[in-house]
């Protein structure tokens, strides 16, 4: 009897140890289960962070672009309104210079017609022309008479532009001066010209202060030198409007220095 209940009792046990091994193994089979799925869904959140930090980045800069983008966009605007402006501003000083030049052209009409003088354009300046043969007698350096009545209506007209400067500019042929020429050589002849020329145009009224002299010889011709014609019509006298302080492009260190005087550049033969 006592045998029978010793191994009853051994059974009994072996089935609470099977039991307990049993629920054992299903407890880790659903802690692996678990942990698997805890390990997939961490996987899944982290993938899921990647994706959203990759966005976000993506986003940033495709956002720093478009700022990036606007930024150009109104630094060109800004650019293409500054030269708007310069145009502008270039348009209306150039139609205050043909403004002028149709003016003073009109105001010489008579004397044009009559072929005493020319009004023209060169090297971007207006241009008072008279032949030499109108002023001077040959080889000479005083006005004639007709040559001192055309220097003063020419002075009538200048007068009317009591704002601008003028450069009164003695030119000859390429002929050597020889004797019995007091002058030197054709430097010389032109310089004496446009002298006479200028202290004319003072007498008749015009401010010697808008008044500059230069000499030029041979070495500006408008024509060829080896005929006649061309050699009478380097023989002459230029009175060039020279550009006001305004028209003149700033140059670097001027802005506190201020734009060199016209008539100063013309004197120095800075041109």
């Amino acid at each position: 009897m006592l045998k029978s209940l010793s191994t009853i009792a051994i059974a009994a046990l072996l089935v609470i140890v099977v039991g307990l091994g049993g629920y054992g193994l299903l407890r880790k089979q659903r802690y692996d289960q678990d942990l698997t799925s805890e390990r997939t869904r961490s996987a899944n959140l982290e993938q899921r962070l990647d994706e959203a930090t990759k966005g976000r980045d993506q986003e940033r800069t495709s956002r720093e672009g478009t700022e990036r983008a606007a930024a150009e966009t109104q630094s060109n605007l800004e650019a293409s309104r500054s030269e708007l402006e310069e145009l502008r501003a270039e348009h209306a000083e150039a139609e205050k210079r043909l403004t002028a030049f149709k003016s003073i052209t009109e105001k010489f009409r008579k004397m044009i017609d009559s072929g005493k003088l020319a009004v023209t354009v060169r090297h971007g300046r207006m241009i008072v022309k008279l032949p030499a043969g109108i002023l001077f007698p040959s080889g000479s350096a005083d006005l004639s008479k007709d040559g001192q009545e055309a220097i003063n209506d020419v002075a009538h007209v200048l007068r009317q532009f009591p704002d601008r400067r003028f450069m009164v500019a003695g030119h000859t042929d390429n002929v050597p001066i020889g004797p019995p020429s007091p002058f030197k050589n054709n430097f010389a002849l032109s310089t004496t010209r446009a002298l006479n020329v200028t202290q004319q145009l003072v007498k008749a009224g015009m401010s010697p202060a808008r008044l500059v002299a230069a000499g030029y010889g041979e070495y500006e011709p408008v024509r060829e030198n080896h005929t006649e014609a061309g050699r009478q019509e380097n023989r002459r006298i230029e009175i060039v409007l020279l550009p006001n302080i305004a028209e003149m492009p700033m140059l670097p260190g001027q802005e506190d220095a201020g734009a060199p005087d016209a008539a100063a550049q013309a004197a120095t033969g800075h041109r």
